[in-house]
């Protein structure tokens, strides 16, 4: 005899793990992982503190969700991951400047990765793993524009590819700060221009 499943809040829509998550974003880039509360997520969403476990069984958890949506925008909007190097640094720009638009993703990234320095963070592993990959992607870039005498003089792609990253963090930082003042976009793409001879 069929059985019907969960029905109400406890039911594990797509639509409801997503405003979950979304509160989820809000909360931990105000207060941090290890301030930000599960109740008030679920006050955020109108839900119990049971109903929201129903969907994510740990605290832990709904970090690990968090973070996989921040990862499948990031995808969404790099494009291809497969392309040549000038495609890859052209993708990197253009995801950059769509972050502009994602300030509530920017300002979580900037919180958990200062907090995840500490062994016994939950994300630490994984921000540990992005670097890695955000450097397996754009060191290939480097090496094959430096191959194609795309790559300025004396540009080493390893170096490229550290000041790269370390520059979009922080100016991504700034820019939080003083979003008149500072465009993540703009300055990446003036970096990206010193060191290769692209035109953006």
């Amino acid at each position: 005899m069929a059985t019907s499943g969960p029905r109400g809040q406890y039911a594990k829509t797509p639509q409801r793990r997503q405003e979950i998550l979304e509160a989820a974003i809000e909360v931990f880039a105000a207060s941090g992982y290890r301030g930000g509360s599960l109740r008030e997520i679920a006050d955020r969403v109108g839900m119990s503190l049971a109903g929201l476990l129903h969907h994510f069984s740990s605290k832990s958890e709904l970090l690990s969700g968090v973070l996989t949506l921040r990862d499948e925008v990031a995808i969404r909007d790099f494009g291809s991951m497969e392309g040549p190097g000038e495609e890859r640094v052209r993708n990197y720009l253009r995801l950059i400047i769509g972050n502009e638009s994602e300030r509530g993703l920017a300002e979580l990234y900037c919180i958990l990765s200062a907090e995840a320095t500490a062994p016994d963070h939950p994300a630490h592993d994984y921000f540990i793993q992005r670097y890695e990959f955000v450097s397996g992607l754009m060191y290939p870039a480097f090496a094959d524009l430096a191959a194609q005498g795309k790559l300025r003089p004396g540009v080493d792609p390893k170096q490229a590819t550290i000041d790269l990253i370390a520059i979009t963090d922080g100016i991504q930082l700034q820019w939080l700060l003083r979003p008149n003042v500072n465009q993540m976009g703009e300055s990446v793409r003036r970096y990206l221009e010193s060191v290769t001879t692209l035109e953006f």
